[in-house]
């Protein structure tokens, strides 16, 4: 007989076994299979290539410029040490990181005869580039939740979103990113791959790899529409919720200037959402009726490569705080 501590421990051991001897077997398996993948790119027609190479590199240094100069901005300017713009500088990281990503691959491969991806630096890019926009879909929410606090009750916002508080919305936020990237990365590249190597897309996403897979992928389509659905939706009812409450709070106010400084607080955050979530939910709701894999990659560009650019832009345009520090730097900058 088992001790009511000891059964635990013997469990725990049992279970610690079964993992490694089938970590064990999938590790001896994939030294017989695929050792890396092509890249197909986005089109066929080489007369285009450079053109789609100056483009996103131009795309990509607005990016970087954007995102790393809002990160500075709010950095060096201590009237933006606020918990809006304490998310806004975490929200530029993942942008700017996400879109690292994928991004000087892709321009590489426009260029480069050999467009190859070793097999765990695709499993390494589809790692990183899931986590960062898993945590960028738990930031939009965050973001939401704090607009709704800072309006609701704006007496008790200091105390409902301090510090710290902000420092585990954040920290939560990427804990939560990188967690299902992990999930989707261990269920995918557990698979077999010991046919074609070719990649129908421009960096390593889940529908190509598991079509090149040779072995059963119906566990890990359920598994992975699963996690991807619950967080998706989850965090577009925690900004619908959010938002609901902030609109009630808007048309209860008295005078029609505290109404539109309300809503001009949320109006850069609500066109980010609506623009980041309105694409992630077409992917989900295209993909369920008729998957198309050249329409797949359209969209992928569009949540790749423009929104890391439009978010700066969005929030430096429609933000009169950041408009004014900025005015600030670049006017001791010219005396």
């Amino acid at each position: 007989m088992y001790s009511s501590d000891q059964m635990p421990c013997s469990m725990f051991s049992l279970i610690a076994a079964q993992i490694t001897r089938y970590m064990k077997e999938v590790q001896a398996k994939n030294h017989t299979e695929v050792t890396e993948f092509i890249l197909l790119g986005l089109l066929d027609n080489s007369d285009l290539q450079a053109v789609l190479f100056g483009l996103f590199l131009l795309i990509y240094v607005a990016t970087m410029v954007g995102n790393l100069g809002m990160i500075v901005l709010i950095k060096i300017d201590l009237s933006l040490h606020t918990p809006m713009y304490f998310f806004l500088s975490s929200l530029s990281f993942v942008d700017a990181s996400y879109s690292s990503s994928v991004i000087p691959k892709m321009l590489v491969n426009l260029v480069a005869e050999n467009k190859a991806i070793s097999f765990n630096g695709c499993a390494a890019q589809f790692y990183f580039f899931g986590s960062f926009l898993g945590t960028e879909c738990f930031l939009l929410a965050m973001m939401a939740y704090d607009r709704y606090t800072a309006i609701w009750n704006p007496l008790l916002y200091p105390v409902l979103i301090s510090g710290r508080i902000c420092c585990f919305l954040v920290a939560a936020s990427f804990l939560a990113g990188f967690g299902n990237a992990a999930i989707h990365t261990g269920m995918t590249f557990r698979l077999s791959f010991c046919g074609s190597n070719k990649i129908n897309h421009f960096y390593c996403d889940t529908p190509p790899l598991l079509k090149l897979s040779c072995s059963d992928t119906h566990i890990n389509g359920i598994v992975i529409m699963a996690f991807s659905s619950f967080i998706v939706v989850s965090c577009v009812v925690v900004v619908l919720i959010s938002y609901l409450c902030i609109l009630i709070a808007i048309l209860r106010m008295p005078s029609l200037e505290s109404r539109h400084k309300a809503f001009s607080t949320c109006a850069s955050h609500l066109m980010a959402v609506t623009i980041f979530f309105g694409t992630i939910l077409f992917m989900y709701l295209r993909s369920m009726s008729s998957y198309s894999m050249e329409q797949d990659k359209i969209v992928s560009v569009f949540y790749t490569v423009v929104i890391p650019m439009l978010n700066p832009l969005i929030y430096s345009l429609k933000n009169k705080d950041v408009k004014e520090a900025l005015k600030k730097i670049l006017q001791k900058e010219i005396l």
